[in-house]
């Protein structure tokens, strides 16, 4: 089993990207997420500074309700 499969709900990142603007540095970091593998992913916060954002995003492994692979598993 992957270890993917034993988190709990999301898995969070924080980061700074360089971008013109809050909106566009939204949209990197969604970029970014879905880069990474996540099809669900929020942006948590976001804030402009500087050359670019401060970021903090969430990439969804489980929803609500979902059908937890770790529900079952024997640890």
């Amino acid at each position: 089993m992957s270890v993917r499969h034993r988190i709990l709900d999301g898995c969070d990142l924080e980061t700074f990207i360089v971008c013109k603007d809050v909106e566009e540095g939204k949209t990197l970091g969604l970029r970014l997420m879905a880069e990474l593998g996540f099809e669900d992913a929020d942006v948590v916060f976001c804030e402009m500074g500087g050359p670019g954002v401060r970021i903090r995003l969430r990439g969804y492994v489980y929803r609500p309700s979902a059908d937890y692979q770790w529900y079952d598993l024997e640890v």
